[in-house]
């Protein structure tokens, strides 16, 4: 669906290839009361910028929530209508209002049916575990011995007096 789709610019008629490639909450990189929705379009980035009230009025009004699966979806539509009407395509970033969303979304899931029909989201690179890219946590480290992964405590520092 809107995952992965081609389409052909408005003003240029140049096929734009636009890709799922993330999912962040803004609050932890911009400080913003929203959640962004990277695409790739032709190799270059394009954020979806959808405010995070979207899922509290999505769930007011439906009783049902937003997935990770409905977002990705719902702003890869937003994107593919902004091409066709011919957007500024020199920009990096574009932010949906709550009412935008809320369209979005219901029209998604009404092309599918049902929420559980929708795509998975591909797989990125399945050679890259996330531990070699995030780091391990020292609990994560089962080959070596807990003891070597604790600190001496600091009284077992201190001399003792014969």
């Amino acid at each position: 669906m809107y995952e992965d789709f081609t389409i052909a610019d408005h003003w240029t008629g140049e096929y734009l290839r636009c890709m799922w490639k993330a999912t962040m909450v803004a609050i932890a990189t911009r400080h913003a009361d929203a959640t962004d929705i990277r695409f790739s379009v032709n190799g270059k980035p394009v954020w979806i910028a959808m405010p995070n009230l979207a899922w509290v009025e999505q769930k007011r009004r439906t009783g049902y929530v937003i997935t990770d699966y409905l977002a990705a979806q719902t702003a890869g539509r937003y994107l593919k209508g902004i091409i066709e009407s011919g957007y500024d395509n020199g920009r990096e970033m574009y932010t949906m209002t709550v009412d935008e969303v809320l369209e979005h979304a219901a029209a998604v899931v009404k092309e599918v049916g049902r929420t559980d029909h929708l795509p998975s989201l591909p797989v990125i690179n399945e050679d890259v575990q996330p531990e070699t890219q995030l780091g391990r946590l020292p609990a994560d480290n089962v080959a070596a011995p807990i003891s070597a992964t604790m600190p001496s405590h600091p009284s077992s520092n201190i001399p003792t007096a014969n």
